[in-house]
């Protein structure tokens, strides 16, 4: 088992907009990658991005920016 690290968070209400936010950090070259949501998240549609904390607040902000279905925004949960 992995020790638990802090890390930021969004949830998507929907799979379209986890995937959407996959596509614009893959454009933009922003860190992190889509993971399942930890069980002590709950999210709606299962998915999720997952950032170092230092970059959470420059992902929210491009995801809003893009019109992304945020659904939370966790900037530091240990995960």
């Amino acid at each position: 088992m992995r020790p638990k690290q802090m890390r930021s968070i969004l949830t998507f209400r929907t799979t379209t907009g986890a995937m959407a936010m996959e596509r614009l950090c893959r454009e933009h070259d922003f860190p992190g990658r889509l993971i399942p949501v930890p069980g002590k998240i709950s999210a709606g549609c299962g998915m999720c991005w997952m950032a170092e904390p230092e970059a959470g607040d420059s992902l929210y902000e491009a995801a809003r920016s893009a019109g992304l279905d945020v659904e939370e925004y966790y900037p530091q949960i240990m995960v």
